[in-house]
């Protein structure tokens, strides 16, 4: 399977800006990139704002209930989000809607951290990589706080080998505290990953997405790393 795992540190850490940003960087190379956000919480089951997003940025004509075919009204975890409507989230449906990606590259976009669990008994966004082998771009906050989520994050992903693109630290904000300027640095000092960042905050919608498009443009022509 090709294309990538977007997960983050935490939520609200930008992973929808990011996803929709990597799709308009495969839609440049002529590529069919395939939106995916398997879980949806804290929304209009009708208008799932990330989904939607990724959608449009992916220029893809695709079904709701294929792009998102989980959608939950409470802000929290899938696995809770689910239970308080008496639903239990079918990881084989999941896994199935991604398979159908094909040779096309599978943009999948997660909810939430890596610890976050989705199905019963404890089944998390970690399982899941593990079992679809996406390759994962892993995107945390720019300024403080990040040193050690991503750093946390990046080790509970090599624990299980599970390959690991970059990790973009993401400016949501127009005010930077002090430690924006040295993450990127202490970032790859503490993980020894690819980092990119801190991104450009950018008001407007659609030049912020060309720009960060521009900034993630090189993920989409390097090799996966090996598991």
């Amino acid at each position: 399977m090709k294309g990538f795992f977007v997960a983050g540190t935490d939520t609200g850490v930008g992973k929808t800006e990011v996803a929709c940003a990597l799709g308009a960087a495969l839609l440049r190379r002529g590529l069919k990139p395939i939106p995916f956000k398997p879980v949806e919480t804290g929304c209009d089951p009708a208008a799932p704002p990330d989904a939607l997003a990724l959608r449009e940025a992916c220029a893809a004509d695709l079904s709701l209930d294929r792009v998102c075919p989980y959608r939950f009204r409470m802000p929290a975890a899938p696995l809770v989000a689910a239970e308080r409507e008496g639903r239990e989230i079918d990881l084989s449906l999941i896994e199935g809607i991604a398979r159908q990606a094909g040779d096309d590259p599978l943009l999948l976009e997660a909810a939430g951290g890596l610890l976050v669990p989705l199905a019963p008994p404890l089944f998390t966004n970690l399982d899941l990589i593990e079992r679809l082998g996406l390759p994962v771009v892993l995107v945390a906050r720019a300024g403080l706080g990040t040193l050690n989520h991503a750093a946390l994050s990046f080790a509970a992903l090599e624990r299980r080998k599970l390959p690991v693109v970059a990790i973009v630290l993401n400016r949501t904000a127009a005010e930077d505290d002090p430690t924006v300027e040295s993450n990127p640095r202490w970032v790859a000092a503490l993980t020894g990953a690819r980092v990119l960042g801190p991104t450009p905050f950018v008001r407007d919608r659609r030049s912020r997405l060309d720009t960060l498009a521009q900034m993630l443009d090189p993920l989409v022509d390097t090799p996966p790393p090996r598991r």
